[in-house]
């Protein structure tokens, strides 16, 4: 960052900090280019219109995600269908995509959230099979692997984030990647407006390539106290189930998830942390009760529904502590969940 702004790229808007992020972000991935913007959530608009899909068609979505994807379908000029996830990984099952294709159907937006991997390789085999396009959100997975693969690149376009909180971070930012030459044109087309209307700074650029390089060995270390607190924690797991880890994956943890055993103890157990300054929050509050003038809901949405009000997510900074700090964790959760099972605030009836 101090060599941006000692060189004066600092202030320009073609400098050679964002233009090696990009390059660098394409050999990390693995794809035949990346282009850097000003937020993960713009990323995933640009990405829809990278992918130049029939207006008015239908876009598939799981019923819990991250707000802003929601509202790039419908501000992209396209109809929200929402489906239900795997309970187990938060993320959208092939089954459930299937069961929502229409005619209309052009595109599905896949997250991989908490810690969870979609089955990518099951999803891009249906995509292909039905000429429908993938839009992979890796914006909380950045370096994640399934297979070898690096998650972001089994899409038709993928998806990052650098926002505040991010694995890979420059306070705000994101970035799209791709294999596609005709979508990464039409995505330079609707960013240009004169300038890049949703430009990365070179400050940031700046900021971002050294994380770059150091992102796999810090997702190591977050696996290695993940697996620690699940260990520690595993007597619990009937009342706060954890995610499922998918099998052939190298996982990133931007958030480790649980599923509590009832909305109370969710609850109890995120004001009690907060009280404290413990990183565990509540989840997303996910569509499922968007009208349906707004999104087609396929399927009784269930898991989508219960991971809104049940879910209890550790924010990664801790998992990059000593082991000590993860073994107080697990024992003030096993504490808490104790009192919950003793006082008999382990069911909602």
């Amino acid at each position: 960052m101090l060599g941006a702004y000692e060189d004066g790229s600092w202030g320009r808007y073609h400098g050679p900090h964002v233009e090696r992020l990009e390059a660098e972000l394409a050999t990390f991935h693995e794809v035949t280019a990346s282009l850097v913007c000003a937020s993960g959530t713009i990323a995933v608009q640009i990405a829809l219109r990278g992918l130049n899909l029939p207006e008015g068609s239908e876009v598939i979505l799981a019923a819990y995600d991250f707000p802003g994807n929601f509202r790039a379908i419908q501000d992209s000029g396209l109809f929200p269908v929402l489906v239900d996830i795997n309970p187990h990984t938060w993320c959208l099952d092939v089954e459930n995509i299937e069961a929502a294709l229409t005619a209309k159907t052009s595109a599905v937006i896949v997250s991989h959230l908490h810690g969870g991997i979609a089955d990518m390789p099951a999803i891009r085999e249906l995509a292909d099979r039905q000429s429908i396009a993938i839009v992979e959100d890796a914006c909380q997975a950045p370096g994640a692997r399934l297979g070898g693969q690096r998650l972001g690149t089994f899409g038709d376009v993928g998806v990052l984030s650098f926002g505040g909180s991010k694995l890979l971070t420059a306070g705000r930012g994101g970035a799209i990647l791709t294999k596609r030459a005709d979508v990464l044109q039409r995505a330079k087309i609707f960013c240009e407006r004169g300038n890049h209307a949703f430009p990365l700074s070179e400050l940031q650029a700046a900021v971002l390539l050294p994380q770059l390089k150091r992102l796999d060995d810090r997702n190591q270390a977050r696996l290695r106290s993940t697996l620690r607190l699940k260990e520690r924690l595993a007597p619990w797991d009937d009342h706060l189930s954890p995610i499922t880890l998918r099998a052939g994956s190298e996982p990133a943890f931007y958030k480790h998830a649980w599923l509590a055993e009832s909305e109370r103890i969710a609850k109890l157990l995120f004001s009690k942390a907060d009280a404290i300054g413990l990183p565990l929050a509540m989840g997303f509050r996910g569509f499922s009760k968007r009208p349906n003038t707004q999104a087609r809901k396929v399927g009784t949405l269930h898991g989508a529904e219960n991971a809104a009000s049940r879910t209890l997510i550790l924010h990664h900074p801790l998992l990059l502590h000593e082991p000590a700090a993860v073994d107080w964790t697990a024992s003030w959760i096993s504490r808490e969940l104790e009192v919950c099972v003793d006082r008999g605030i382990d069911s909602d009836r």
